[in-house]
């Protein structure tokens, strides 16, 4: 997810003048690519569907689950304010009895909520995902909410971030430290157990790894002992490290799975990695 978002940013930077006045290059180029990356089949008419036709005009594309409309999209090129959008989108989800609506513009998304009889349609917005200005981290966890698996409860699922970010805005405020804020998230029984380094027993089965880097960052893991966990680490810093380094530690790789390592040594030699890179790494059980 996160390298076709950047390859989506990319080319709205390089190709900036295209987009400004071509849609059609706006759909193929960036909103066709996300959406293929969020699950769904682009070239099947059975999932997304070009010019769908209902008795308000027609919806760009129609997302489609289980033989039923799921959600509406609409695109524009870049020159347009998306918002202005929002009200034909909403009479597109209203006329047909659907909940989702989408309007983007390859660079900023919004999501609406069609059903809320007697409030402003702009005030039906409940989600906002901005390609050029947010954080990876933040919109590889926003474009789920769009994701096949997820679409039928976006509303419900941009609802409850937004929730989530105004708590922890509200708790920054009242003077709870960000890195003990997200800690704490961490610790939540949502993926596993999560623990420190010095936590971790030999016998344990690692599901992934937080590495706090600037800001959390997941890692999966291949495999599921410690030894797998150290892998996972030392390839992590493969892309910040000089190009002598890049080869000591892709030697230092093949040998951990051609040799192994024992417990206390991988331990010790991630702590050793906690000081010298000055991050954080807990570990997912």
């Amino acid at each position: 997810m996160r390298e076709i978002i950047r390859e989506v940013r990319r080319k709205i930077i390089t190709h900036r003048e295209v987009y400004l006045r071509n849609e059609e290059a706006v759909k193929q180029h960036l909103i066709l690519p996300l959406l293929e990356e969020l699950g769904w089949k682009i070239d099947d008419p059975s999932e997304v569907r070009p010019e769908e036709k209902t008795g308000e005009g027609r919806a760009d594309y129609a997302l489609v689950k289980g033989g039923r409309v799921v959600a509406f999209l609409e695109a524009k090129n870049l020159s347009v304010n998306i918002s202005k959008a929002v009200p034909q989108l909403a009479k597109y989800c209203f006329d047909m009895g659907v909940e989702v609506g989408v309007v983007t513009n390859g660079a900023r998304w919004l999501v609406v909520n069609a059903f809320e009889p007697g409030r402003e349609v702009m005030k039906r917005v409940v989600g906002s995902i901005d390609v050029l200005s947010e954080p990876i981290e933040r919109l590889s966890l926003k474009f789920i909410g769009l994701s096949k698996d997820i679409v039928e409860n976006a509303v419900k699922f941009y609802r409850n971030l937004r929730l989530l970010e105004n708590s922890a805005k509200d708790l920054v405020k009242l003077g709870a430290s960000e890195v003990k804020l997200a800690e704490y998230v961490l610790s939540l029984p949502l993926r596993g157990h999560v623990v420190g380094v010095e936590d971790v027993g030999p016998s344990d089965r690692i599901l992934g790894v937080y590495i706090f880097d600037g800001g959390w960052r997941f890692i999966p893991v291949e495999g599921r002992e410690l030894r797998d966990a150290l892998v996972a680490v030392l390839r992590y810093f493969i892309d910040k490290s000089s190009k002598e380094d890049k080869k000591a530690i892709e030697v230092a790789i093949k040998r951990i799975k051609v040799s192994g390592v024992k417990y206390e040594k991988v331990v010790s030699l991630l702590r050793g990695i906690e000081e010298e890179k000055g991050v954080k790494i807990k570990l997912v059980l």
